[in-house]
């Protein structure tokens, strides 16, 4: 992976049963602070309308190194790791680069 290509993630996450509302909470949350990081070039968030309760996140991150501190911001471990990971049933996360 090129360190200083875009890169963009995307997430698909299925809240385990009950937890739909919750996870969405967290989102919430967690959008507006990610966006505020210096090297978020977007984050968008939908609910599938194929798959009842999933949950895709399409992220766009400056480079590598924008996406390992977002990965590693207090935000991002409070409330992806401590808060939302426990309440998924399935997890999906694809990165992408651009060619050329």
């Amino acid at each position: 992976m090129d360190a200083t290509t875009p890169i963009t993630i995307v997430a698909r996450w299925l809240p385990a049963d009950g937890a739909y509302e919750q996870v969405k909470a967290v989102i919430d949350e967690l959008r507006p602070q990610s966006l505020a990081e210096p090297g978020c070039l977007g984050y968008q968030v939908f609910d599938s309308a194929d798959a009842p309760r999933t949950i895709l996140i399409l992220e766009h991150y400056r480079d590598a190194q924008a996406l390992e501190d977002h990965k590693q911001s207090p935000h991002y471990q409070a409330l992806v790791v401590g808060r939302v990971l426990p309440l998924l049933a399935e997890r999906k996360v694809e990165v992408l680069q651009a060619r050329g």
